[in-house]
């Protein structure tokens, strides 16, 4: 196994790592919507910071010389479901073609009380 690190990407704000290549496949730890450059968390409703979580999402998978095109899975954690249709949209634009395998869940309560984390995992073959 080997470990990623993304400098691009927000610091690790706990002992895990931003991914892990094993095997043919990196497994992504979960990306909040946090400013790489101050640390904080990105203001304003679910669409600004579901894009600041895949520019998160790209770096990290940017760090492992992959693109949103190699990933296999994701799962999207949400504080309200009522935001799925707009992260939705923004999900869909941010992988188009590509359609990886997709879990949604309302999560009870995310880091920082952010309102989404994306976490995926991508195939290195």
């Amino acid at each position: 196994m080997k470990v990623i690190s993304a400098p691009q990407a927000p610091a690790a704000i706990g002992p895990y790592s931003h991914a892990i290549h094993a095997g043919p496949f990196v497994f992504c730890s979960g990306q909040t919507p946090l400013n790489p450059a101050t640390g904080k968390l990105v203001e304003g409703d679910i669409e600004p910071q579901t894009h600041q979580v895949f520019a998160n999402v790209k770096a990290v998978l940017a760090a492992a010389g992959l693109t949103l095109q190699d990933v296999a899975k994701s799962t999207v954690y949400l504080k309200d479901m009522a935001d799925f249709a707009k992260m939705n949209a923004i999900y869909e634009a941010a992988f188009a073609p590509h359609k990886p395998a997709r879990t949604t869940i309302q999560a009870g309560k995310l880091p920082l009380d952010c309102r989404v984390e994306i976490e995926v995992i991508a195939y290195k073959g």
